[in-house]
């Protein structure tokens, strides 16, 4: 009877395996190739601009407040007593050892505590914060129908020309959608689209297209360079350049001008045409996955998203599986801010230094509430950019077939029932003064 060897193998960069077997027949039951691959994080902070990492600190600090507004306007009086709010710190991502108590008083032009007879502390929202809770209501009224129009080419782009009304939710926030988006707002449009049942039994609900509208075809980036004429469109295949914009200090952009030029002179399949021919992995299917996460940005209020509320979509969109790769190789067109426990995807192109270009009402009155904010949090240093590696940068331009691993965290699906959407966790913050104040005077310098 042959003797069963069972050997570990260690290459120093090459692989490591297990080797199961016989002197004369070897079974390899593991070989993991080592590759140039990095985690997210670590691809990510050589890249750092600091003007946008100030932008996600802003909008973390911000949700934070506008969650816990939320949850007191949903209250018959608008006063909720702070035991009850102690079952939200998750959402708020307050760690146990601050009371909550405390992070309210720091923003009193937005909230008040009392106590009732019984020594019950109780918290309410100002007079000033009433009436922008008002206002909040007016503008996402005003904004509706704009985003029933961004609702109906999300179907559009869709390969079934449906999507889940629960994974839609995710974006609420992002795209202005009023609290009451899965009772009733869906219902609001039924020339544009409805909302309809699992066929499988399982009680999901679906927001599926009921009129294709041909003048909503066209893509952001076809409007803003030139004259369509939507009568007439019908999308295809497109050959547009992505508007790009890299930090002053970013030197190797000339050094891989040639392979982005060539990227950027590529054909590609309009995100509202028929994608269900594409190869995966092949260059025409990266740079349509490009032109959606271009066009669902430019949906946004803030041009800027929760990275993996979009995994959730890659099999609908028909996206591929490593999108935070494809978002970190077209760095200028994408910039993805790691800070805290969740990715951001900005649209660079949207913003100049840490303010958007152009606000919408809404984003306004996000400003309006910002200034009023009392809390900043923890002072933490950002690291200055600092050109990438030859590493990172050598497979710039490369499809998503080539054999690379990222890991980073992915949250499981939110809900939005009861307000348990956790569109608002995360565990960094900084006091934003100071961080401006800083890359203020590091400019000069």
């Amino acid at each position: 009877m042959s003797l069963r060897l069972i050997t570990k193998i260690k290459s120093s960069k090459e692989h490591h395996a297990f080797i199961f077997g016989n002197p004369t027949s070897l079974i390899f039951l593991q070989n993991r190739k080592m590759t140039t691959s990095k985690r997210v994080q670590d691809r990510s902070k050589r890249k750092r601009v600091h003007d946008l990492e100030i932008a996600t600190e802003k909008w973390k600090i911000f949700s934070k407040i506008h969650f816990l507004m939320e949850i007191i306007k949903s209250e018959p009086e608008h006063v909720i007593p702070i035991r009850t709010l102690e079952q939200y710190r998750r959402q708020i991502n307050l760690p146990k050892v601050h009371k909550l108590s405390v992070f309210i008083r720091k923003s009193p032009k937005l909230f008040e505590l009392y106590k009732d007879r019984r020594g019950t502390l109780w918290v309410g929202m100002t007079q000033q914060a009433e009436e922008l809770v008002k206002e909040e209501e007016r503008e996402i009224e005003a904004h509706s129908d704009k985003l029933a129009e961004f609702v109906t080419r999300f179907l559009m782009m869709s390969s079934d020309k449906r999507l889940r009304v629960d994974k839609i939710a995710h974006f609420r926030r992002d795209l202005g959608l009023p609290m009451d988006f899965r009772n009733n707002w869906v219902h609001k449009y039924p020339n544009l689209f409805r909302v309809v049942n699992s066929v499988d039994g399982d009680e999901i609900e679906y927001l599926e297209l009921v009129e294709w509208k041909r003048e909503w075809a066209v893509t952001a980036l076809e409007r803003m360079v030139g004259s369509i004429n939507v009568d007439e469109h019908c999308p295809g295949i497109l050959s547009l350049a992505f508007p790009v914009k890299y930090p002053p200090n970013y030197k190797k952009v000339y050094r891989y001008g040639g392979k982005i030029e060539n990227f950027q002179k590529r054909q590609y399949l309009s995100p509202y045409a028929d994608s269900r021919g594409l190869v995966a992995g092949s260059q025409e299917f990266d740079k349509r996955a490009v032109a959606v996460m271009h066009e669902l940005l430019s949906f946004t209020l803030e041009k800027r998203l929760v990275t993996d509320h979009l995994t959730h979509f890659r099999q609908e969109l028909v996206m591929p599986q490593k999108l935070m790769r494809l978002l970190l190789k077209h760095f200028g067109i994408f910039y993805v801010s790691e800070r805290g426990k969740r990715f951001h995807v900005f649209l660079t192109e949207a913003y100049e230094g840490s303010e958007l270009i152009e606000k919408c009402p809404l984003v306004i009155w996000k400003d309006k509430v910002q200034s009023l904010i009392g809390y900043r949090g923890r002072r933490k240093k950002i690291e200055t950019f600092s050109d990438l590696s030859d590493m990172e940068d050598k497979n710039l331009i490369k499809t998503d077939s080539d054999n690379e691993t990222l890991s980073m965290e992915l949250h499981p699906g939110e809900t939005m029932d009861d307000f348990n959407d956790t569109s608002v966790i995360d565990d960094v913050d900084m006091d934003i003064d100071e961080i401006t104040d800083a890359y203020k005077q590091s400019s000069v310098s």
